[in-house]
Order: structure tokens, then sequence, then C-alpha cells
């Protein structure tokens, strides 16, 4: 490892920018590299080093609790249920549908610790995959059933996994693929899954709009597709069923039986045969599940999409820090955040970051970068969002929105004491709210694409206006170490509050403070799909990047006039 704060090669780079001859290089010809941005220092001071070691040591137990986490979601139900799946039921567990499917296993996992700890039990990985990966150079959102957890029956989790990963594939307008393998919903909870506007159903007014709006959807029918479920296939542009482990209909034989005391095969009610040669509901047949997914290829490369031309060589500098350094700049408390620009030095290319008002509001800062190629807008706080800080950033995002840049937020907020104590303090207080309130007009009106990085606290009003999850990033994810909720527990008084007079009354309060620490959590909110997903703050460059890339895929597509969804015969 390089020594703190610094890689050795950095040591013979001149840190004048006007000096430095690295430029970050264009594959594309006859376009000029751009211009070298100046170079972030970005250097561990002696006098921040028990700071830097407190966060490290917190980041290590995040990092172990998100190891823990991960092994039990990838051991999807349980060993009986896997052995039941791939012997008994001569099925393909998701994760090796995906190998066959995907143009490598490179792909963006989403929200992969949804459905753990909650109310109504486990449901690891909300009991389906979903993601983004590559089918045949095209970035395509998957949605794939994992039938050993509860037998791919679907839970209010699910369901609300599901729409967001339609919600992304309409954001970043991107062809989805639906591998179903379900049994459907979980009665027992079907007040949560199936009334309102954000249940179950959403799932296929959604697949009408996304058809209207011309992006493909292919469905492959590799186990049961039950009731509700259905649905899915059959409003999609093309679908694919898997002989012998395909099965389409409302109600299984059991069903049938009891209303009617007919006994039917499942194969004879909505097997493959009957519903590619007879029904009509899908359109391509296929023997074998391999088979499947190499249709599901075919149809992608049908869709008159223009590869990203990724794959040609783009040159790119590495952050000239260490990337390991950052799980010592994760936050453990608002109070021990060090400078944003420690953070941005290890994520950004050649570690350049060209800044905008930087004596201005400096409580936020403000600029632009390339990451891993890809020029962004980045709006990272650093301290309270003052009134100065907020117009800085009111005025930062409507230039990159007028300059088509998309945004990258890197938010640590926290929730501010109300109490006022003269008038010339409700003033400021006044005016700093109307400034967030414009910052918040101008990043909700922002067209371009947005990306969200919780490096630390997601407390209280500023984090609105440092694009939250009610702001509608297009991609938002969290360090393990992040903390979400309306108030930060930490700031709450340790010595009894007042208006608490009983041993009862402070027992109740002091149980409120570890309710609230309990709840907000990384892995509690991405366990209820508060966001994208938790990674390891090493891993955030490539992520980012990633994100970019799928993003930019919009650039290359054909735009056509639409008025109506596909409608199947």
């Amino acid at each position: 490892m390089a020594p703190l704060g610094l890689h050795r090669h950095l040591l013979q780079l001149p840190l004048c920018p006007l000096q430095c001859c690295r430029f970050i290089t264009r594959a594309a010809e006859g376009r000029r590299a751009p211009a070298p941005f100046p170079i972030l220092r970005g250097d561990i001071l002696p006098i921040h080093k028990h700071v830097y070691e407190a966060n490290s040591r917190n980041s290590e137990t995040c990092r172990h609790r998100y190891l823990e986490l991960l092994q039990k979601v990838k051991e999807g139900g349980g060993e009986n249920a896997i052995l039941r799946h791939t012997q008994r039921n001569k099925k393909l567990l998701v994760r090796e549908r995906l190998k066959m499917l995907l143009d490598d296993e490179n792909f963006l996992e989403l929200s992969p610790f949804a459905g753990l700890g909650l109310p109504y039990g486990d449901v690891p990985s909300a009991g389906c995959l979903s993601g983004i990966g590559k089918i045949c150079g095209i970035w395509c959102v998957f949605i794939a059933n994992d039938a050993t957890v509860k037998g791919g029956t679907a839970y209010p989790i699910s369901v609300k996994k599901q729409l967001r990963a339609q919600e992304i594939a309409m954001q970043n307008r991107l062809p989805a693929v639906y591998m179903v393998d379900s049994g459907g919903a979980f009665l027992p909870l079907q007040a949560q899954l199936f009334p309102d506007k954000e249940h179950g159903g959403r799932t296929f007014y959604n697949e009408a709009i996304m058809s209207a709006m011309k992006i493909p959807q292919v469905a492959v029918v590799c186990g049961s597709c039950t009731a509700g479920g259905a649905y899915i296939p059959t409003m999609t542009d093309e679908a694919i069923i898997v002989d012998k482990i395909g099965t389409i209909f409302l109600a299984g034989p059991p069903l049938v039986k009891a209303a009617t005391g007919e006994e039917v095969s499942a194969e004879d009610l909505g097997g493959a045969k009957l519903h590619s040669r007879v029904s009509g509901c899908v359109d391509h047949f296929a023997a074998a599940e391999p088979e499947a997914y190499n249709r599901v290829r075919c149809i992608v490369s049908t869709l008159n999409f223009d590869p990203t031309p990724e794959e040609h060589p783009q040159e790119y500098e590495d952050p000239l820090y260490d990337t390991s350094e950052l799980a010592g700049l994760a936050p453990r408390a608002y109070s021990l955040t060090l400078d944003a620009k420690l953070i941005l030095s290890r994520l950004v290319d050649g570690s350049r970051f060209l800044e905008f008002k930087a004596d201005f509001g400096t409580t936020i800062v403000t600029g632009f970068a390339y990451i891993e190629g890809n020029l962004v807008g980045i709006v990272a706080s650093n301290g309270v969002l003052t009134h100065d800080a907020s117009l800085k950033g009111s005025h930062f995002v409507q230039i990159c929105n007028h300059r088509n840049i998309p945004l990258l937020f890197l938010q640590n907020t926290t929730s501010q004491d109300p109490t006022v104590t003269s008038v010339s303090q409700a003033e400021v207080l006044t005016n700093r709210l109307k400034a967030q309130a414009s910052m918040m007009a101008a990043v909700a009106c922002a067209s371009v694409p947005k990306l969200t990085l919780i490096i630390g606290g997601c407390h209280g009003g500023e984090s609105f206006a440092m694009c939250g999850r009610s702001f509608q990033p297009n991609f938002l994810f969290l360090w393990p170490n992040a903390r979400i909720g309306l108030v930060d527990a930490d700031s709450f008084p340790r010595s009894r509050p007042e208006g608490v007079e009983s041993s009862e009354d402070e027992e109740e309060f002091t149980d409120l403070v570890t309710r609230l620490k309990e709840e907000s959590s990384a892995f509690y909110s991405s366990a209820r799909i508060w966001d994208d997903g938790v990674i390891l703050p090493e891993d955030t460059r490539h992520v980012l990047g990633k994100c970019l890339r799928i993003i930019g895929q919009q650039k290359y597509e054909r735009p056509a006039v639409h008025s109506s969804p596909m409608l199947r015969m």
C-alpha cells in the first residue's frame, strides 16, 4: 500500500497543472483531448490522523457486516431449497441463468440486501435478482426470480424491487428482460401486495408504459408463471417458454381440482407446447434453458440499438491517491468528517478537479471532473448547507443542466437544531431555508441524469437539496457506514431531556434513541429498497463509472415517435 494519502508515483509528478503534461485522452478520432484540470491535493495531514483511524476502524466493522450479509444473500433459500430446485425440478439456479444470458459476469446488481430483517421474516434478495448487464453489447435491465427463496413467491418487498428495476429501465431507457419463475403472490400479505398504485398491478402498468416509450421488453418463462404473474410474459414484446419447466396459468392444477373436481397436469393446463402452439401467449418454444437464453440474445440483436463504443479503448488516468484509503474517509459520525476533496482526489480521473466558486459557500464543493473517462458535475457536502452554499449549489446544478452534464451528489448531511434564541438568528435560518428551497427546485427540475452517493449522513431537509431518494436520482448508493433518518440519533441529548420527569419517561426516550440508531443504518435502508444498494468505498469509482456508461447508452439510441404500446394478439 502507498504511503498514507499518497501513491509513490505521485512523488515524481509535477503538481502544477500548467506543467503537467498528462492528459485524459479519448479514443474517438478527430476529437481533441480535454484540457487537464488542476490536481487536487489529497494528503491526509498528521493532525487528522486520529480521525482517519477512527473512521477506518468503523469501516472495518461495517465491512464485516457487509460481507456477512452478502454471503447470506448468495445462499438464496438454503441448501435444501437449492437441491429441490436443481435436482427435483431440473432447473438452473438464477446466477447460472445470468451467466448464459449476459455477455459477462460484470453486471451491476441492484439492492442485493433487499428483504433481510423485515417484520415478516427474511426474504433474501427479495426473492429475485435485478440489475443491469450487457447482452450483445447492449445494456439491459434484468429481473430474475429466484425460486429457491420461498418458491419464488412474491412478497411486498419483491414487488417493490421489481418496480424499482422497471423505474430504472424507464429513466435510463434500457431494454428489460424478465426471467419468470414464480409461484405468485404470498396471499397472507395480499393487502400489502394488491390494491395500491405502488403494489403488484403497477408492474403491468409499467410494462404498457415502457412499451409505449418504445423500450423493448422480453420475457423468459423458465418456471411457474402463476396468477397475476401470468401477465408479465403476455405484456412483453416477445416471450419465450422452456419446455417441461415453464408454465403459465391463472390457477394451477390444485385449484382446478378444488373448483371442478377435474384432474389436469400442469403441462396440459399451461405448458410450453400449449402456449406456443395453441394459445399464442408466447412467441418462442425452447427445448431447454440454454436455448431460451440464446434466443433472448438473438432477439436483443434485432432491437436496432447501437452498442455503446466503450469496448474501443478509452484511456483515462487512475486517481493519484490510493482508493483503499476511502475507508478512513468514510465518516463514522458527522463530527468525524474530513474535507470532501480528500474523497474526490481518490475517485476522479488523475485526481483532477475543476472547482466552481472555490472560495464561496465552502461548506459545499462543486466542480467538474472525469470518472473513468466520463465527464460529470460534482456536488459534495463539506459541512452544513448554508445560505451561500445553497445558492452556489443551485447555480452549479443549473449550469450542468444547460450543458447536459450528468450530476453526482456526494451526500453527508445532518439535522439542524431548530431552536431560535434571537431575531437575528431567525433571520439567518429563514434566509438559509429560502436558499435551500431554491437549490431543491434546481435539483428537482434538472433533466440531466443524477447519481447520489451517501457517504455519511442523510438527515433532515439538507438531504433533499442533495438529491435524496425522493428527488428521483437515476441511481442512489450508500457506503456501509451511512446513516439515513429524519434526525441524527447521535445529535440527541445525552442527559434527561426537558419534559422527561420520571425514570419511565427516560427509559422510553432511551429506547427511542436506540431504535432510531437501528433504523438509520445503511443495511436497514437497503433491506427496504430506499436505495439501489450498499457498496464498499473502494468499489465506488468502478460502480460510478459503470453507472455513467449505462446512462450514456441513451446517446446511441435512435429516437422514434411513439403513441401506443405493443398490442399482442
